[in-house]
């Protein structure tokens, strides 16, 4: 049988006396130096096996300060429906109330920004084609919950006063809203989520730590000719949203 990384088997004895209540949640661990001595192995392995852990949600990095156990968060449900984002109509959205919804956030615009290859392929448009890149951060009840990037094609709002989401007559109504007040009426939403780790720079953002579990979707809207009017890149922190989709059924 093979042998099992020292690292790993470091991390199970660690597991444990955290499981079994030997360092309480919010207590700091002794320091990596000490408990590599104590376990007779290298800083590098024990960097290793406390990395394990804050990837596995039971110890936090705290910059200059050390290793916690980490304080657990309740997970709360986000609702991804086909009914309007008020809820109006929505079965589940009325038998539950949905709590740790989002209820502001902050957004930075840039315009003619060229589109990758990735995004133009998105937006069926050319690569260089230029765009309105803009960056969200979502919070509720003060804590960051959410990130996106929206791309939006020129083409469609430049010299439109609902060019940027954010600012102008229609700021914050949403890509519903906004397209509609020019003539164009949306028709679809595309989302593929895909499971993923957090970057450092997502985790400094949601105040997460790197490597955890998130929920990456990659949102498209069309309009009724099929055109693609907007995408966006959701990152969601797995440790704090349980994500849930609701449909509706369409009858013969």
């Amino acid at each position: 049988m093979p042998r099992e990384a020292p690292y790993l088997a470091v991390a199970e004895g660690l597991r444990a006396r955290i499981l079994a209540g030997e360092w309480t949640i919010g207590e700091r661990l002794p320091s990596r130096a000490r408990l590599a001595v104590e376990y007779g192995v290298g800083r590098n392995v024990m960097q290793r096996a406390m990395d394990r852990l804050i990837i596995d949600g039971l110890l936090e990095g705290r910059a200059g300060s050390g290793t916690y156990v980490r304080v657990p968060r309740e997970r709360l449900r986000l609702i991804r429906s086909r009914h309007r984002e008020r809820g109006e109509g929505s079965p589940l959205r009325s038998a539950m109330r949905e709590r740790g919804r989002a209820d502001a956030w902050d957004s930075h615009s840039q315009v003619r920004v060229p589109a990758s290859d990735t995004i133009a392929e998105r937006l069926a448009i050319r690569p260089g084609d230029l765009c309105v890149h803009t960056h969200y951060e979502f919070l509720a009840d003060g804590y960051p919950v959410q990130l996106s990037e929206s791309w939006e094609p020129m083409a469609i709002t430049d010299g439109m006063p609902i060019v940027l989401p954010e600012m102008g007559p229609l700021a914050g109504k949403g890509v519903v809203e906004r397209m509609r007040s020019i003539g164009v009426v949306i028709l679809t939403v595309v989302e593929v989520p895909r499971p993923a780790r957090a970057t450092q720079a997502q985790a400094n953002l949601l105040g997460i730590s790197l490597g955890d579990l998130v929920l990456q979707i990659e949102r498209t809207i069309y309009d009724t000719d099929s055109r693609p009017v907007e995408t966006a890149d959701i990152v969601i922190p797995d440790a704090r949203r349980e994500v849930v989709y609701e449909f509706g059924v369409d009858w013969p």
